[in-house]
């Protein structure tokens, strides 16, 4: 072959499109600007060879969402910390304001009964019951207040927080604090929650 004439491509294994990849991509693009072509291009594929691995759209969507969720990192019982329940509702409800705050998109997820997916909700039990049992508490009370608090902040959160999609880093940062006038809520809220359990509330 001479020096001037052109070579061929080279011709290697196309790029794996693994459930890690799909969602990587999906979590770059954000839930709300998320597309099958968008996703294709972060992975170097054909939008074609997406439809292997999901059905569709809604289904990528679904996805990244439960990806998300189950990447993120729920409070731990620290009660050997000296730290009480209601220490953990705090910490709680600022970790699910700063999830929303982190991943525009999510918060029908974990709201609605019919997107929230098997996986989301074996991670909720499990946190569930490491709570009651980290806090000596009956499960049934330990889920009730740990719904109450993160169902109210995913849903306060999504209402209030500004699209971020041309925030800059500091307005993001501020963004996953929440604002002074909430934080008096979710406090009263947790407080009406100790005082319910405190008179054998959500229990049986």
């Amino acid at each position: 072959m001479s020096e001037t004439e052109p070579t061929s491509p080279s011709r290697g294994r196309p790029p794996s499109i693994t459930r890690e990849r799909l969602a990587d991509a999906g979590i770059a693009l954000t839930l709300p600007k998320l597309t099958m072509v968008g996703v294709a291009d972060q992975l170097g594929v054909s939008a074609m060879a997406l439809y292997k691995h999901v059905s569709g759209l809604e289904a990528l969507k679904e996805l990244v969402a439960e990806e998300i969720f189950l990447r993120w990192p729920l409070p731990r019982a620290q009660k050997g910390d000296g730290e009480g329940f209601s220490d953990h509702l705090e910490r709680l409800s600022v970790s699910m304001w700063t999830l929303v705050a982190a991943h525009p998109g999510i918060a029908p997820y974990l709201l609605r009964e019919d997107m929230i997916t098997t996986p989301m909700v074996d991670k909720i039990r499990a946190h569930q019951h490491e709570v009651a049992a980290g806090y000596c508490l009956p499960f049934t009370s330990a889920q009730w207040a740990l719904f109450t608090v993160a169902y109210h902040c995913v849903a306060v959160a999504d209402t209030i927080l500004p699209a971020p999609m041309q925030d800059s880093c500091a307005q993001h940062e501020a963004s996953q604090r929440i604002p002074d006038d909430y934080a008096k809520g979710i406090a009263a809220l947790i407080l009406g929650i100790l005082a319910v359990l405190d008179n054998d509330g959500p229990s049986a």
